[in-house]
């Protein structure tokens, strides 16, 4: 009895690896696989291409906008470079995957309805995707801020960089130590940029309580006169404000200089540094603690004396 079962169970396995066997060895069969990777190949590397050759369509485009004689705004068009470019890359590749479906038999029609419906569904429980799509197509469209923009942005990690990239969905922002953020749209609700306006750059250096003010301004007055032909970060020809300040010891003299944004750290830091050898060359004192001993000794014997 158990050798009948056996001898059966032999002959089914035996009949189950020759139906598969004439399958995989079908010769349409493989005309198919063959023919399907060769189609699937094709339009993915076809895809490449169009992305590749693509994109630098667009980018040559935006290059001669801003070669025109009408005063397109650099950053802007940075920013729609970059979302241009981006979105070529999302429907040449989602129709690469359409036709690969296509190629292998697969109802891409029914897909899409299924998909549809799913993605309804999905949508009711997706609110912070939509919330991320619907803000970052509103900061693009108001031009809040753009690509190569140093903004801070006020989420829990309190970012604050300059703006690499803007999609729909989130905002790149290298930080000024490296660290890369990388931000939901939808959790900005609050932005400061500091690249739409001239920056200033506000220098205060501290002279001695004896210095002669009169001399310090006239030296600088001849110094900062200079400076807008040397440097093009410059806007404007820097001011002497004066004193800003007067303590015990110390005066504080001020000078603003009005440059392109986010220049102003390094003029403020050239400023400093030609002011202080100005100010050493013409023997004019530098602030620096004084201390004052009190001998109450003395004091006490000149009280008797007295």
């Amino acid at each position: 009895m158990a050798i009948h079962v056996v001898e059966k169970e032999t002959k089914e396995i035996i009949n189950i690896s020759e139906k598969i066997w004439e399958y995989f060895s079908r010769e349409d069969l493989w005309n198919f696989i063959v023919g399907a990777s060769i189609k699937i190949i094709a339009i993915f590397l076809l895809s490449y291409l169009i992305v590749f050759i693509g994109k630098r369509i667009i980018a040559r485009i935006f290059k001669l906008r801003m070669q025109s004689p009408l005063k397109y705004s650099e950053r802007r068009q940075q920013t729609l470079l970059k979302l241009s470019q981006s979105v070529l890359s999302y429907v040449v590749y989602f129709s690469a995957i359409i036709g690969a479906l296509s190629s292998l038999n697969i109802n891409v029609a029914g897909l899409l309805a299924g998909a549809g419906i799913a993605g309804l569904a999905i949508g009711f429980g997706a609110q912070n995707l939509v919330k991320d799509v619907i803000t970052g197509f509103f900061i693009i469209f108001e031009d809040q801020f753009g690509v190569g923009d140093y903004i801070r942005i006020n989420t829990s990690s309190a970012a604050e960089g300059t703006v690499t990239e803007i999609g729909l969905r989130t905002t790149k922002i290298v930080g000024i130590t490296g660290e890369v953020y990388i931000v939901p749209n939808g959790q900005i609700t609050e932005v400061v940029n500091f690249s739409l306006n001239n920056s200033k750059a506000v220098i205060d250096m501290q002279v001695g309580i004896e210095a002669d003010i009169e001399k310090i301004e006239n030296l600088m007055t001849e110094y900062l006169k200079t400076l807008p032909k040397q440097y093009e970060e410059l806007v404007d020809v820097p001011k002497f404000v004066g004193v800003q300040n007067v303590t015990g010891t110390e005066i504080t003299i001020r000078i603003v200089a009005e440059t392109k944004p986010q220049q102003h750290y390094g003029i403020a830091r050239i400023i400093r540094r030609d002011v202080k050898k100005i100010l050493e060359k013409n023997d004019i004192p530098m602030a620096y603690p004084k201390m004052m001993i009190y001998d109450s000794s003395k004091v006490m014997s000149r009280g008797d004396e007295n």
